[in-house]
């Protein structure tokens, strides 16, 4: 070996280990960062996101892009982030439905609960138990009476099989000793419609949606299924209140997540800039005006294990409903 080549090697080497080199905090980011979003452009997800996106974008001085990516049941958003570069860049937004229902209900995923590293969980999102309003029943407890008593049974209706409303009402269900019958929507307006005009008895609906339906008599609430009181709905009752189920909550959740394999400074970084921006009085007032849950993110171990939780909880539901791998 001549000199030259001796000297050549190991800077060859050495531009090899630079250029595979994991992304470092101190300068991160450097160039753009881009969110994907599991459901549709003007969802609550999607406005919220836009709005931490903004702020995220002014603490990094880079654009932090927002892209929508629905669809089937937001696997296209988790397949696509699953398999990104581990570099901070590609960020995803999923719910209790990717991570927690999913890995049980579809007999095969792309993706899996731990290809992901949590960021953020910011947001709770609690559901409304709806009926007819020519029903009888004021209070939860009437409704279930009436519903033990009801042959055939009561039907009740969710935006699909193995969706978070499906399952709240499954364990509703099995919490309270009473029997609805299933009837799965292939969208919310077809179901709420079916709701007003008496076909179906019941349902759990998104907050945002329900209020409006609610105030104008179309609907009557009898409980919420977070463990609090909404600010926009005082007078209606968390379900775990009302039932003697204390154990009792079926909400969705947005998190914030990168791939797995992301350097632990960068997701430290992202963790502490979302709390201090999520913690913001204008930030929760926002969501709170769309009647969703603002929540203070633990730590990122911690959201490990709110994660699992929430697997075993609704993947044991799954299991017992006899949906396991069905999709």
């Amino acid at each position: 070996m001549n000199l030259k080549t001796y000297w050549i090697l190991p800077c060859v080497l050495l531009l090899g280990l630079s250029a595979s080199a994991p992304a470092r905090a101190d300068d991160y980011p450097s160039r753009p960062i881009t969110i994907v979003v599991s459901l549709a452009a003007g969802s609550g997800m999607d406005a919220i996101t836009r709005l931490y996106a903004e702020k995220l974008s002014e603490a990094f001085g880079k654009p932090v892009i927002v892209e929508n990516k629905p669809g089937a049941a937001t696997t296209l958003a988790a397949n696509q982030v699953a398999k990104a570069a581990a570099d901070g860049y590609t960020l995803v937004v999923l719910t209790s439905i990717a991570l927690s229902i999913n890995p049980t209900l579809f007999k095969s995923l792309n993706y899996d609960p731990q290809d992901f590293t949590p960021i953020s969980l910011y947001v709770k999102s609690p559901f409304v138990l709806v009926i007819d309003p020519s029903l009888p029943a004021k209070t939860l407890s009437e409704f279930v009476e009436l519903a033990k008593k009801k042959n055939p049974p009561f039907s009740y209706a969710s935006i699909g099989t193995g969706s978070v409303q499906h399952m709240s009402m499954e364990f509703a269900k099995k919490r309270l000793g009473f029997e609805a019958n299933h009837v799965p929507y292939r969208s919310t307006p077809e179901s709420v419609n079916d709701l007003m005009g008496g076909r179906v008895a019941a349902s759990f609906l998104e907050a945002g949606l329900s209020i409006p339906l609610i105030r104008e008599g179309k609907l009557r609430a009898l409980a919420v299924s977070s463990a609090q009181r909404l600010p926009l709905l005082p007078d209606v009752p968390p379900f775990a209140e009302v039932s003697g189920a204390t154990d009792y909550e079926g909400v969705s959740w947005h998190m914030l997540l990168a791939p797995v394999k992301t350097p632990r400074p960068i997701v430290e970084r992202l963790h502490a800039e979302m709390k201090r921006i999520m913690q913001a009085p204008e930030m929760q007032a926002r969501i709170a005006a769309l009647g969703l849950i603002p929540n203070d993110s633990s730590s990122i171990d911690g959201m490990r294990g709110y994660i699992q939780s929430e697997h075993l909880k609704w993947g044991t539901m799954v299991k017992q409903l006899g949906l396991e791998g069905s999709q």
